[in-house]
C-alpha cells in the first residue's frame, strides 16, 4: 500500500519527455511508481484531472519573506519561511545572505546550520547562497558598501565553518579575485561559484569561468550592461550555453522582451528563475523595511528600492507568478519556463537525481497548478502542506 496517490494529472516530469497523464505514487517521501492507472491500495487518493503535475519549484536566490530576512539570524523566523513557502509552490530553497559585516554574516549562517540540523517543517533547505560581500562597488546595487570586501579564502573559510559546511553557493565579482584564488578554492570544495555584481569584461569572465565559476547571478542586473563591442558578463551569459545563469523574473527587473532574447538563445537547460525575494515578500505593500541595514520601501509595483532613490534592492516575486509571467507575457515555451525553477536549479547544484524531476525514486516534491498557474496543493518530500 501506498501513502498517496495522485491521480490523473498532466505530468511535467522535467526532462525532454513531453506532458503526459498518469497516477503518480508517494510512498514514505519518495516517487515510488508512476502508471496509467494506479490498481493499487493507497492511503489517500487525490484526483488531479486536467491539473499540471510539476516538481516543486526551486528558488536558489532568495533573502526573505513574510518579514523574515536570512541575516536576521533568527531560528523562528527561518522556521516559518520554510513552513509558508509551499505556498507558491516551492519545496527547496537557498536562503541568501546579503552583504554585511563579518559577525552578522556569521550569526546568518549559523542560525541556517542550526535549524538544518534541528528540524524544520516545509521546503528543504539545500544550502546556503553566499551573496557578498566579494562584489564590486560600482555594480552592488542596494549591497551595503560599508561592508564589500576583497575576496578572502581565509575569510571565506571562516564563513564556511560557522555555517557548517552548508554555504553551497557564492555570487562574487571574478575580476576582484585575485588569481581567482577563491573561484578555485571553492568549485574544489563543492561550492557552486556565481559571477555577478561585477564590472568583469567578458575576457574577465571567461577567465572566471575557465577557473571554476559555472553560473552567473541575476544576468542583466549587477553587472555591465551588453554592448555590441563591449559584451561584459551579459555577453558571456549568451555565448557560453551550457553555463548556468538566473534570471529575476518579475517583468521588472527586466523587460519581458528581455526575458524572452535570454530563454530563447540560453535554451532550455540552462536558464534559471529566481526571485530575490526580500522580507517584504507576502507583506502589506507600501511598507519600510530595511536590507543590510539599509532603509528600502516596497512601491505599487512590488519593486523594492533604496529608500528616497530609484536603484531596485529586489523583489517581492512568487515563483508561480514568475512561471505565469515567463510563459504568458515573455512568450517562453512551457518547458523551458517550467525547467527554470526546477532540473535547471537541481542540476546546477548537483542535486538532480533526487530534485527537480518527477520519476521513480526521486523526492515527492510536487506542486498541482491550474490554468491560471495558482498553486492548488504541494507536496514537499510527499507531504502535503496546504
Amino acid at each position: 500500500m501506498v501513502d498517496t496517490v495522485l491521480s490523473g494529472g498532466w505530468i511535467i516530469d522535467g526532462t525532454r519527455t513531453p506532458p503526459y497523464q498518469a497516477d503518480l505514487c508517494i510512498q514514505d517521501g519518495k516517487i515510488v511508481a508512476i502508471s496509467p492507472q494506479w490498481e493499487g491500495n493507497c492511503r489517500t487518493r487525490v484526483d488531479v484531472t486536467g491539473k499540471i503535475v510539476s516538481p516543486g519549484f526551486i528558488d536558489i536566490h532568495t533573502h526573505g519573506a513574510y518579514g523574515f530576512d536570512t541575516n536576521d539570524g533568527d531560528a523562528d523566523g527561518l522556521r516559518m519561511w520554510m513552513k509558508r513557502i509551499p505556498e507558491e509552490g516551492v519545496t527547496s530553497i537557498l536562503p541568501a545572505t546579503v552583504t554585511q559585516l563579518p559577525d552578522v554574516l556569521e550569526k546568518a549562517v549559523a542560525n541556517v546550520a542550526r535549524v538544518t540540523e534541528a528540524g524544520y517543517e516545509g521546503a528543504e533547505i539545500l544550502g546556503i547562497h553566499f551573496e557578498g560581500s566579494y562584489l564590486d562597488m560600482e555594480y552592488k546595487g542596494a549591497q551595503p558598501p560599508e561592508a564589500i570586501a576583497v575576496p578572502d579564502v581565509e575569510q571565506f573559510q571562516r564563513y564556511q565553518e560557522a555555517a557548517k559546511g552548508l554555504i553551497r553557493y557564492i555570487t562574487l565579482a571574478p575580476e576582484h579575485d585575485e588569481d581567482f584564488a577563491l573561484t578555485r578554492y571553492c568549485a574544489s570544495h563543492g561550492v557552486i561559484v556565481s559571477m555577478g555584481h561585477s564590472a568583469a569584461t567578458y575576457e574577465q569572465a571567461l577567465m572566471g569561468i575557465a577557473n571554476g565559476a559555472t553560473s552567473m547571478t541575476h544576468v542583466f542586473n549587477g553587472m555591465t550592461p551588453f554592448h555590441h563591442r563591449k559584451p561584459g558578463l551579459v555577453g558571456a551569459a549568451f555565448r557560453v550555453r551550457d553555463i548556468y545563469g538566473e534570471v529575476i523574473c518579475d517583468g521588472h527587473h527586466s523587460d519581458v522582451a528581455s526575458l524572452n532574447n535570454y530563454f530563447t538563445s540560453k535554451g532550455r537547460d540552462c536558464g534559471i528563475m529566481i526571485t530575490d525575494s526580500l522580507r517584504a515578500k507576502g507583506c502589506p505593500p507600501g511598507g519600510d523595511y530595511e536590507l543590510g541595514g539599509h532603509a528600502i520601501e516596497i512601491g505599487t509595483d512590488g519593486l523594492a528600492r533604496l529608500k528616497g532613490t530609484d536603484t531596485i534592492a529586489g523583489s517581492t516575486l512568487n515563483m508561480n507568478r514568475g512561471l505565469r509571467i515567463l510563459v504568458e507575457e515573455a512568450m517562453v515555451p512551457f518547458d523551458t519556463a517550467v525547467n527554470s525553477c526546477t532540473i535547471n536549479p537541481a542540476r546546477c547544484l548537483g542535486v538532480d537525481k533526487r530534485k527537480g524531476r518527477i520519476a521513480a525514486g526521486c523526492d515527492g516534491d510536487l506542486v498541482v497548478l491550474d490554468d491560471d498557474y495558482s498553486v492548488i496543493q504541494t507536496w514537499c518530500r510527499g507531504r502535503a502542506m496546504l
